[in-house]
């Protein structure tokens, strides 16, 4: 984690490009590697809620914890989106919303000469 976050940094340095990083993690190990390697956004990808909770713990100890975002995604159900609130974590995305959407399905008729007007 931290040598793929420090690669994009000097890529942007190289560039001239600004901005800051932003990391997609699966365990509390990687969340702690992306907090100490400066992440400001990281987002906590299906993990269990009491991993979720330990993640906000330790970003609390911290103390650039005021400028770090923290986003839960991945199996965010109506049902769970509460709990994942109440952790403390700043964002939580929903994927379901456009993966999961169901289909609708339209159809277009094109006609050529003038249309008749329903009364």
């Amino acid at each position: 984690m931290t040598a793929a976050i420090e690669a994009v940094r000097r890529g942007m340095a190289r560039t001239g490009q600004t901005g800051e990083v932003d990391v997609e993690v699966q365990t509390v190990t990687e969340a702690a590697e992306a907090l100490d390697a400066e992440a400001r956004w990281i987002m906590l990808d299906n993990m269990p809620l009491a991993d979720i909770e330990q993640v906000v713990k330790i970003r609390a100890g911290r103390a650039d914890a005021p400028r770090i975002l923290l986003e839960a995604s991945g199996t965010v159900r109506l049902d769970s989106v509460r709990a994942i609130a109440e952790t403390g974590v700043d964002l939580i995305s929903v994927g379901a919303l456009t993966h999961s959407a169901p289909a609708l399905d339209l159809t277009m008729l094109v006609t050529t000469g003038p249309v008749p007007c329903p009364r």
